[in-house]
């Protein structure tokens, strides 16, 4: 049976962060049991506003991130307020920001002044260019999609670059965050202490291009744009059928072997142009039309069948409503409703599946400021002792 508690129960984050990168992080610390309590600024969190779609009036971008958190409302210029916070910060296990570098310095929040009062504190810093030459640039997705390279990578070989889907280099910078946070709470089971964790935008980008970023950095290479082709495989992109395209991949000899056979043309498979990965890669144009041909005899539905029958990786082009209900058809339940009765909502659920600890979906995403009350009783009058939260 699960625990009753998550694994991270008993743990008080001081969540100072807004928009994605932070709360995404501090939402799955929350998932994980965490008690977060989300700091925002008499205005709320941006993304309130980001609208849109909506659900019940509140933005949906909002919602996605910030389940299982208590929010109150600060104003850090107002110095009962800011009392308030400092209290907060002296009494977190963590905490997590994403202002400007030194932006929290002018009131006593940044990580020297949190540490001497809380020597404990594993304190997580959040910014787009890291805290020196880059400390003047705005943090945006956008722009590090841009700055980074992705998007010289995205798009037609002979149209525009373009951004990715989603923020993905957001959502990257908060799992570093994370990871971060997880290994520093682990260190200080030895030492005692927390200690300060830096992560930015554009580092996390570039370690995220992976393959791409090698290309140049190990390789001297600089990858350009091939639409939804693989620099290094091949087949490995969209290939049509009679109605419509689909995704195959042969990742080696041997899955290019078992393609042929499905496809019923085995003699492709011993055609020196294509006996190799680098083969293929290098005669793509050669085979390309062949599989096109070949493919065209049959629907998607009919080839997704019979080659994962054969084991091979393939699959169709969903739109996200129907890749949710596919993964609902595998069994993996990934809608969960948070809260309970009326309050309920459904979101994302959480992708990390635990044998015995627990994944919380207790509280919905919080009104701004909506503990308010319960927090600023607790922090002017609960005695701050070890253990008391």
């Amino acid at each position: 049976m699960p625990s009753a508690a998550g694994p991270l129960s008993g743990l008080l984050v001081a969540d100072f962060s807004r928009i994605l990168a932070g709360p995404y992080a501090t939402m799955l610390l929350a998932d994980l049991g965490a008690d977060v309590v989300k700091v925002e600024s008499p205005g709320g969190d941006d993304t309130r506003s980001w609208v849109p779609p909506t659900r019940d009036d509140v933005s949906t971008y909002y919602l996605s991130v910030n389940r299982n958190k208590r929010s109150i409302a600060l104003d850090l210029k107002d110095p009962d307020d800011l009392g308030l916070a400092r209290e907060l910060a002296g009494r977190a296990d963590v905490m997590i920001e994403n202002f400007r570098p030194g932006g929290l310095a002018k009131y006593g929040l940044d990580y020297d002044t949190v540490a001497a009062a809380n020597e404990r504190v594993v304190y997580a810093s959040i910014t787009g260019f890291g805290s020196g030459e880059g400390a003047h640039l705005p943090g945006y997705d956008l722009m590090v999609q841009a700055i980074s390279g992705l998007m010289s990578l995205t798009g037609s070989p002979d149209g525009p670059p373009y951004r990715a889907g989603v923020s993905v280099f957001d959502v990257m910078t908060g799992m570093h965050a994370l990871i971060g946070i997880l290994a520093a709470l682990n260190e200080r089971h030895a030492s005692g202490l927390g200690q300060h964790i830096e992560v930015n935008l554009l580092s996390s980008a570039l370690s995220g291009l992976v393959n791409q970023a090698g290309a140049y950095v190990t390789g001297g290479v600089v990858p350009h744009r091939m639409g939804n082709a693989h620099p290094s495989l091949f087949p490995y992109e969209p290939l049509p059928t009679a109605d419509g395209e689909m995704i195959v991949i042969a990742g080696n000899d041997r899955q290019f072997a078992v393609l042929t056979e499905v496809l019923g043309a085995p003699e492709l498979a011993g055609d020196p142009r294509f006996r190799t990965v680098g083969d293929r890669t290098a005669n793509r144009a050669d085979l390309r039309p062949i599989l096109e041909d070949l493919l065209r005899e049959r629907t998607r539905a009919e080839w997704f069948d019979l080659l994962i029958g054969a084991g091979l990786p393939a699959g169709p082009i969903n739109t996200v409503r129907e890749g949710v209900e596919f993964a609902a058809g595998l069994g993996l339940e990934p809608v969960v409703q948070v809260g309970e009765g009326d309050a309920a909502i459904p979101l994302v659920r959480n992708p990390i599946g635990f044998s015995r600890s627990r994944v919380r979906y207790d509280l919905p995403p919080p009104a701004p400021g909506q503990d308010g009350r319960e927090l600023r009783e607790w922090l002017r009058n609960e005695k701050h002792q070890e253990g008391s939260r």
